[in-house]
């Protein structure tokens, strides 16, 4: 027998189940009687009856699920079978996990001869520490509802406590979000402190050549410099003379001269860009941008043209963030009060005036933060740039050539079997320090110019 934590959960569902409908008939016999005024209405008492029996059950087998693996396996290796296992080291735990396979049903049969004799005691295990987890979870699930269900009476405010757990439990899932955020930032700063143990900050930060190698850290081989010049390069230059005039230009048609039908139309059909992978903008920019690209490279008499460069993914980029821009821009022209536009044209300002002097300046806090918050978005593009724009640490200005960014790298030095106390595998955690900080300055930026600078229109 396994532990199924999912038809687990379907039970403790139904008993929950089960609860509602016992807390609901009991506070429909309690108002039926003469004189006799509920506080809250059935199926408030229902819910908190079901809340009672769910909630302590679940936390438990949340909790039962994650322990009882280390119990099975402490049975198993205080056993008589597992006496001549190995200390410790890779083979002790691929005997391990044979015998948890065939015990626990996922294997028909043993790989290694060693595991045979410990699959009867991990399958004596696992059905143990089942059967006491089955039952002090139906234990918990019992006593709750019991709980809930005594307290069920005329005047009890269910509704309250009801509305209290539930605003618990959208409390704590607005702290996901917040945890999640905390947990990458310290990962990101404990893996970064260990590389910088080993490298200095200012070689990473200033140093201009970028080549790490496996085992002890090399004089002047983390420089950072060819890592972020690519990445402002592509994401920040390229991508942007791209994305912004399209961007503000479609904006512009769609708001103010696009017919209604029309409108209908083309703005679900541009914002399907924003969904569509990345991967699929990468072959686009490797299959046909890139060598395009370099043919019109090579009539030119451009020297060094690559079929990998930053000129391919920075186009194809800013093809993908269009919507980004477009979508802000339009939003923040629409926000723009009628009276101001009609204002503008009773003055005898012609429409394209009016769209220069007074639509634009008003949405020009909504436009600027749209576009940094595009640039963000392309500053942590990775799949674009490992297809069009290669692998190479280069420090060049032509956009002919191949050049990397901070993301592509940061995927190089983990991809694979990597040494995590080699500075070459840390390197990848301080890069990635190094564009969370420079995307969140750049959010940061974004939300204080839409502030400081939105007027308030009546």
């Amino acid at each position: 027998m396994t532990f199924n934590a999912a038809a687990l959960l379907l039970l403790i569902a139904g008993l929950a189940l089960i609860g509602w409908l016992a807390g609901r008939a009991r506070s429909n016999l309690l108002a039926g009687r003469a004189g006799t005024k509920l506080h809250s209405r059935p199926q408030y008492h229902g819910w908190y009856v079901a809340l009672w029996l769910f909630a302590p059950a679940a936390i438990f087998l949340a909790v039962w699920s994650s322990v009882s693996p280390a119990l099975i396996t402490n049975q198993v290796l205080a056993s008589e079978a597992a006496q001549g296992l190995p200390s410790f080291g890779f083979e002790r735990g691929a005997i391990l996990s044979d015998a948890r396979d065939v015990a626990q049903g996922r294997a028909a049969d043993v790989r290694l001869p060693a595991a045979e004799p410990l699959v009867k005691p991990y399958a004596d295990a696992s059905r143990k520490y089942a059967w006491i987890g089955i039952a002090a979870m139906l234990a918990l699930a019992l006593a709750g509802g019991l709980y809930a269900f005594t307290r069920i009476k005329p005047d009890f405010r269910a509704r309250t406590r009801v509305e209290r757990i539930v605003m618990l439990v959208l409390l704590l899932a607005s702290l996901v979000a917040i945890l999640t955020t905390f947990g990458i930032v310290l990962s990101l700063l404990f893996e970064s402190i260990r590389f910088f143990r080993l490298v200095s900050p200012a070689e990473l930060l200033f140093g201009t050549t970028w080549a790490p190698q496996s085992g002890a850290p090399q004089p002047d081989t983390f420089g950072g410099i060819p890592l972020f010049w690519g990445t402002v390069l592509i994401g920040a230059i390229i991508a942007m003379i791209v994305a912004i005039p399209i961007g503000m230009m479609t904006a512009v048609y769609l708001t103010q001269y696009a017919a209604p039908a029309v409108r209908r139309w083309v703005k679900p059909i541009l914002e399907i860009l924003a969904g569509v992978p990345t991967v699929v903008y990468g072959y686009f920019a490797a299959l046909t941008v890139a060598p395009a690209l370099r043919n019109f490279a090579v009539m030119l008499g451009i020297p060094n043209a690559s079929t990998e460069s930053a000129l391919a993914a920075g186009i194809v980029m800013g093809v993908m963030i269009i919507p980004f821009v477009s979508s802000m821009a339009d939003d923040s022209i629409n926000a723009v009060p009628q009276a101001m536009r009609d204002g503008s044209l009773a003055l005898g300002a012609t429409p394209n005036e009016t769209i220069r002097q007074v639509l634009i300046p008003a949405a020009l806090p909504g436009v600027m933060g749209g576009i940094l918050l595009a640039v963000s978005r392309a500053i942590g593009e990775t799949m674009i740039v490992v297809m069009a724009a290669g692998l190479s640490a280069n420090l060049t200005a032509n956009p002919f050539a191949s050049v990397t960014t901070v993301t592509a790298q940061i995927v190089k030095l983990l991809t694979g079997d990597q040494e995590f106390d080699s500075a070459k595998t840390l390197a990848a955690f301080a890069l990635g320090l190094v564009l969370f900080i420079v995307t969140l300055l750049l959010n940061i930026a974004a939300l204080r110019i839409v502030k400081k600078y939105r007027e308030a229109y009546e």
